[in-house]
């Protein structure tokens, strides 16, 4: 097994050769008693955390199924690269904190930031959401391969500046735990069948990287339950609302001005109006296009029927722009959109030496931009706890699992709240104050629209820099069960107008 520095081809960052097998890792790790930490996928969660455990153990070995490709390009494993990706205000500053700089190296690479209600407005069954000067969240838009190339390098950086050593086992996966149902104590890893690692010759002898602490950030895929029946040990338990929602997206590169508003456009459906889409910039000049429909209302992915469906949504806007762009992709399609948490957090849950991050822990509806940010504040949260309770000490999976529960709440209550109204069967169930809070976070979202009041408090949380309580406060609750609701525009605004005006 190989290990190879996933940017720029480099054989060793640090001044050590490459090369090194996989026998050698376990080696290393048994005789010198060093503290070697796994990350379980090198995707941006991965990326992130290692950079929370740079600087607490001597040894970081990531086990990425993929080849890393050359430069920003889109490879396999990120399976809704092609799709809208944006990062909020509460996760930019968490990277920012992570690894200073990003921010204006996403710049430097072209990304977009957009700052709603000022370039991105939304449009909802009242009407065309009012269009005021706030820069108080900034939101990232930019294509995935920008990101995660991006951050990769700059997480290459950080290791090369710090005293732990970063290895990359690519073209690998992990096939199981070590341990016992009380400690994992490392991870079995094997060469993907029939990759250039093994010839196509059939799968590798599985072999084992000892770890003082693994860190499960391999997506949505997670095989941890499983693997933790193997221990002995009871899965997490599951929480699932799905919507059932699909999606469909292209890029389009503007042939003329009216191709290119001054504003991202933003149509989510609503009941009466099960179809949606979403018209942002990205780099390069390109604009991205994702339509999206619930069950039985979900985009095609010919030609034709995409144009056709944009046509449908609950406003012709986005479909009028159409004849002044030209696509410059195919079109493409992504299912998987439930919402799932799994309660690694719950007392008796995580056996020690075992922290599970990003969307291995909880997934989201794309639809709504979260995964990339909660990966960031679940590093960070990963990151906090190592440094307030001493590092590798015993304890540190319960408590970064809590860490990083608190840190997926907001993004969670406001995905679920939104898309439990068309969930069906199981998934639609719930308890009376679930259904009340999904009656609010609804009622909510549609008077933020047209009420710049809420407007502010619902960003403040749905953009992840303030907790859920904040929509409980005495004002927003009264402005949100009382008031009478207002109409919104009646068409996209031309200008962005002083708040006091909108108001």
């Amino acid at each position: 097994m190989r290990d190879r520095w996933c940017e720029g081809r480099s054989p060793d960052l640090k001044g050590r050769p490459g090369g090194r097998t996989g026998a050698a890792v376990e080696e290393t790790a048994e005789t010198a008693g060093e503290r070697r930490a796994v990350v379980i996928g090198g995707g941006l969660a991965g990326m992130l955390a290692v950079t929370a455990l740079l600087g607490h153990v001597d040894t970081v070995t990531v086990v990425e199924r993929d080849r890393y490709p050359e430069g920003h390009a889109f490879r396999k494993g990120v399976p809704q690269a092609r799709h809208l990706h944006v990062f909020l205000s509460g996760g930019l500053r968490a990277l920012e904190e992570l690894l200073p700089g990003t921010g204006r190296a996403f710049t430097d690479a072209g990304a977009r930031t957009l700052y709603p209600p000022s370039d991105l407005v939304t449009r909802t069954a009242v009407g065309w959401q009012h269009r005021f000067e706030e820069r108080r969240h900034g939101c990232l838009s930019v294509t995935r391969p920008v990101i995660d190339g991006v951050v990769r390098a700059r997480v290459l950086r950080a290791a090369a500046a710090s005293a732990t050593r970063l290895e990359v086992l690519e073209a690998t996966e992990a096939v199981g735990l070590t341990g016992d149902a009380g400690r994992v104590t490392g991870v079995r890893v094997r060469a993907r069948a029939g990759g250039d690692r093994t010839g196509g010759a059939g799968p590798a002898a599985a072999q084992t990287v000892p770890a003082a602490l693994v860190v499960d950030a391999s997506g949505r895929s997670s095989k941890a339950p499983q693997w933790f029946a193997e221990l002995g040990r009871p899965a997490p338990r599951q929480e699932t609302v799905d919507a059932g929602i699909a999606y469909a997206t292209r890029m389009f590169r503007p042939t003329g001005p009216a191709g290119a508003p001054d504003m991202g456009i933003n149509i989510p459906g609503w009941p009466g109006s099960p179809r949606g889409a979403v018209y942002v910039p990205v780099e390069g000049g390109i604009w991205l296009l994702t339509a999206a429909g619930v069950r039985g209302h979900h985009p095609p992915t010919d030609d034709q029927g995409f144009a056709d469906f944009t046509a449908t949504i609950g406003d012709p806007y986005i479909h009028g722009l159409l004849p002044h762009a030209e696509p410059v992709s195919p079109v493409y399609g992504f299912r998987d959109t439930a919402n799932r948490r799994r309660h690694y957090e719950r007392p008796g849950t995580v056996p020690e030496g075992f922290v599970v991050v990003g969307d291995a822990n909880c997934t989201f509806n794309p639809i709504y931009g979260q995964g990339m940010s909660i990966a960031a504040l679940d590093a960070l949260a990963l990151r906090r706890t190592l440094e307030s309770g001493g590092g590798l000490r015993p304890g540190l999976a319960r408590r970064a699992q809590r860490a990083v529960a608190r840190a997926t709440e907001p993004a969670w209550m406001i995905a679920i709240g939104a898309d439990r109204p068309y969930a069906s069967g199981a998934d639609a169930r719930s308890g009376l104050g679930e259904r009340l809070m999904s009656w609010y976070v609804q009622r909510l979202i549609l008077r933020s629209v047209v009420d710049p009041v809420l407007g502010a408090a619902f960003r403040d949380v749905s953009c992840l820099t303030v907790p859920p309580s904040r929509l409980m406060a005495p004002r927003t609750v009264l402005r949100t069960v009382l008031l009478p609701l207002r109409p919104g525009a009646g068409a996209p605004p031309a200008a962005v107008v002083p708040l006091r005006r909108a108001a």
